[in-house]
């Protein structure tokens, strides 16, 4: 197994040599107060410990933040740096009071280099205040149907009010990940945005396991003296896509390593059906054709538990349809069920051109066609 593309790499050979050893085998739990591990296309838990207890999240709270940002404001909008978002406490890329960066250059400072000075100046940016876009991410979360998750600010300071479970942060986590500039953003590694002096800042993201592992995709750390290491991380083979989170976690990075290999291999993503790729007669009464072909124009890909049986195949059609059919009508479906008798997923069949009804001829036809058989007599 390789999982480990650059061993040399200062910062990881240390603490991460271990994750050679890592099979699915070999999991047996975090060192974390809270954990969860799902697949991330149907949130699917693969394994949990403490997973709904409420705790404080840290800058792992810039995964909501981020989200909320991209969805609200375009990412060419310029961004004029406030005294307060230059003056917060904590991780920053020191930004200037008056110094104006687009939102895409405020975004990778916060998922890179967790930036709470970035992280507050969108904020204010998008709603006006920091209480204001706090509001907005707590409406993000009820959204998601979110009990356990409470936001107090953009960045993750500490607040007792400030908190979230592991299950909340992984489908918090799952929703960002389907936006595709958030995923960009997170999976990225290295990034430049301009400095005030006319220069560029460096960003280096804090994600070690971007570098470490084959298939990271992202996502985010965090970390103060209260919250204790907190870790969010995903990564994505052959279809599949598993998120990881450690709340509170002193070994966070080998607990994840293990995990995501863990998940990766608990699951695998079956292809069953491609655009177009069924196709079935359908008998037509009362037209010239004697049948219309019914297609599917959406492709179906699932995942499930590695050792999944292949799914059982049942395909419904009208068994004749009367002209006229039109193009894109609906004909039927096709769905795969598991060996518990559960639907894993279906696809619409449908007619893929028209079929008109066949005319009956005019009395003038019909007398033109009398006479024409006589005289071919």
């Amino acid at each position: 197994m390789k999982i480990i593309r650059r061993i040399a790499a200062a910062l990881l050979a240390a603490p991460l040599l271990a994750c050679h050893a890592v099979t699915v085998n070999a999991f047996s739990g975090t060192s974390a107060r809270a954990a969860i591990l799902i697949e991330a296309s149907g949130q699917n838990v693969i394994y949990e410990s403490n997973a709904d207890a409420r705790l404080p999240m840290a800058s792992t709270t810039k995964i909501m933040t981020a989200l909320c940002v991209i969805e609200s404001c375009p990412l060419d909008m310029k961004v004029t740096v406030t005294a307060d978002a230059a003056s917060v406490e904590g991780s920053s890329v020191y930004l200037r009071e008056g110094e104006t960066l687009t939102v895409e250059d405020l975004l990778y400072a916060v998922m890179l280099a967790s930036a709470n000075d970035a992280a507050t100046a969108l904020a204010v940016a998008v709603s006006g205040s920091v209480d204001a876009f706090a509001e907005l991410m707590n409406e993000r979360a009820r959204s998601l149907g979110l009990n356990n998750t409470h936001f107090t600010n953009p960045h993750g300071l500490d607040d007792e009010d400030h908190y979230t479970s592991a299950r909340d942060l992984a489908v918090i986590t799952a929703e960002a990940l389907k936006n595709e500039t958030f995923r960009k953003i997170a999976s990225t590694y290295k990034h430049t945005i301009p400095a005030a002096d006319g220069g560029v800042r460096m960003l280096v993201n804090h994600n070690k396991l971007l570098r470490a592992m084959d298939d990271v995709i992202g996502v985010k750390t965090g970390f103060t003296k209260r919250c204790g290491r907190c870790l969010v991380t995903a990564a994505e083979r052959g279809g599949v896509t598993v998120i990881a989170v450690t709340l509170s976690d002193p070994d966070d990075w080998r607990d994840h390593a293990a995990m995501l290999e863990y998940g990766l291999r608990s699951y695998k993503s079956l292809v069953l059906a491609e655009s177009g790729s069924l196709s079935f007669p359908v008998p037509v009464c009362g037209a010239d054709a004697d049948f219309v072909i019914a297609k599917n124009d959406e492709a179906l890909s699932i995942c499930v538990p590695a050792d999944t049986p292949e799914p059982r195949r049942v395909v419904e059609l009208y068994r004749f349809m009367f002209a006229p059919v039109m193009s894109g009508e609906t004909l039927g479906r096709v769905s795969w069920y598991g060996a518990d008798g559960e639907c894993l997923g279906s696809v619409r069949l449908y007619a893929s051109e028209s079929v008109p009804a066949r005319r009956t001829p005019t009395p003038f036809e019909k007398f033109k066609s009398f006479f024409a058989k006589g005289e071919s007599q």
